[in-house]
């Protein structure tokens, strides 16, 4: 899958191609309905699909102070949307000076000029340009003009996450954020993932005998609740059961949240300056304090075994 990164990096030789926009943050179960679909018409036409998508989010730089975490990073996205099919990601640089680019001209600078669009397949409720002042019904009459089709995929998937909300980032971000692995689990169609780089932290886990990688998190990252919880780390291609522990240390009176993850039953591992990834496949429990240290080794050995029953359980079924 070929990725650019602004407009200049589109081949000059580019030809038609079915496109579809928007920040597909998590890249959920409704994002893929609407991304299927563009790839699937692209095959019909004989052409490659574009999925255009922006950095940094929009909502930062038309109210600063306000970028929502994010449930992927933006390599992450590319990557769930190259196994739907895509066969480009464009991520343009969303500044103020393109904030302004009004939705007539967005039209022929970025489908027309650049991606010679033969279809545009977005959701019901797709915004653009500046104010947000383009829409479906807009985009339909440019196609008209400049030869394209329109396509509106309804995206609104509903399941019992949320209490039967519709899917969506919002929602995503907010079962995220109460801890609600299940619901998140759902909505995405796999566990939610967080990424850093081992550093080296108080290596407390090290001295209660269960040495966790203390994983530094990309920004605005989508971290779920205080708590433990079962899940996954993934080290290069291999993906090993863990505990994983998010929170300050109360205990030892912490005041920075981190991101802990204990692979079980392995011994030995030197994970310091690596990339990794953690999967929160189910919460446990939540963040407490113990009146000893023995008090506090006696329950991290019952999450490491808890833990080990509920992944092994969730592999099998």
């Amino acid at each position: 899958m070929q990725r650019w990164r602004g407009l200049e990096d589109i081949p000059q030789d580019w030809g038609r191609s079915v496109v579809t926009i928007g920040s597909y943050d998590g890249v959920h179960r409704g994002h893929q309905l609407i991304i299927r679909h563009a790839v699937e018409r692209a095959r019909e036409l004989g052409v490659p699909t574009v999925v255009v998508t922006f950095d940094p989010h929009p909502s930062e730089v038309v109210r600063p102070g306000s970028h929502p975490p994010l449930l992927a990073p933006h390599h992450r996205r590319a990557e769930l949307m190259a196994e739907l099919g895509v066969d480009a990601v464009l991520v343009l640089p969303f500044t103020k000076e393109f904030s302004k680019l009004s939705p007539a001209d967005f039209v022929v600078k970025v489908l027309v000029d650049k991606l010679h669009a033969k279809a545009v397949v977005e959701g019901p409720n797709f915004r653009f340009g500046h104010k947000a002042a383009g829409n479906v019904a807009f985009l339909t009459e440019q196609g008209r003009t400049y030869d394209f089709e329109v396509e509106v995929v309804d995206l609104y998937v509903r399941g019992e996450a949320g209490g039967g909300e519709p899917f969506s980032s919002t929602l995503t971000r907010r079962l995220v954020a109460e801890g609600d692995m299940t619901g998140a689990r759902e909505i995405l169609g796999r566990p939610h993932r967080v990424e850093g780089v081992v550093v080296r932290g108080a290596q407390r886990g090290r001295e209660l005998g269960f040495p966790t990688a203390n994983v530094e998190t990309l920004p605005h990252t989508a971290i779920p609740a205080d708590g433990v919880y079962a899940g996954w780390l993934h080290v290069g291609e291999e993906a090993m059961p863990a505990a994983i522990s998010v929170g300050t240390n109360p205990q030892f009176d912490g005041t920075e949240r981190t991101v802990e993850a204990y692979a079980i039953d392995r011994v030995g591992l030197d994970l310091y300056g690596l990339h990794v990834a953690v999967d929160f496949q189910s919460y446990v429990r939540g963040q407490a304090t113990f009146d000893s240290l023995e008090a506090l080794m006696a329950q991290m050995a019952q999450d490491v075994d808890h833990c080990r029953r509920l992944l092994l359980e969730q592999t099998d079924s």
